[in-house]
């Protein structure tokens, strides 16, 4: 029988699990910046490939209104990897990802990657992300 602190750990890779996949549908959706940028804390720090740290939820919001604008703009990702730390109030998600646009020429470009996002747990027992950070993979390891 598994003891309480390994039930409690269980549950909440359960529940940090559901909470990125819930946010990969909605993001691919891409119809909802202010439900998009929710998942992320006040305070948290983006990494997008090649270009500068964006640091709180305004500049998030920004960057994700404009990459929904993006002509054939689509994301999504599946984690694959969830971890809780002891204590349960910080955890990673890692995993792939999958990014599209039109090039100039109008023609679908994907891009597949992986990604690890740092999350915590807010006092309301809510997972917010705090770190995201992501890259292309060169090959179909990702």
């Amino acid at each position: 029988m598994k003891g309480k602190e390994e039930r409690m750990a269980t549950d909440d890779r359960t529940l940090l699990r559901r909470t990125d996949e819930e946010w990969s549908a909605l993001a691919a959706q891409g119809a909802d910046v202010d439900r998009i940028v929710s998942y992320w804390s006040d305070d948290a720090k983006v990494y997008p490939p090649g270009a500068p740290i964006l640091e709180g939820k305004q500049a998030i919001r920004d960057f994700i209104a404009a990459s929904l604008k993006t002509p054939g703009f689509s994301v999504s990702w599946e984690p694959a990897e969830v971890v809780v730390a002891p204590g349960e109030s910080i955890g990673y998600t890692a995993g792939r990802n999958r990014l599209a646009f039109r090039d100039s020429s109008g023609n679908i470009v994907t891009s597949l990657g992986r990604y690890v996002t740092v999350w915590r747990k807010n006092a309301d027992g809510a997972w917010k992300c705090v770190v995201d950070i992501w890259n292309s993979a060169p090959d179909s390891s990702a």
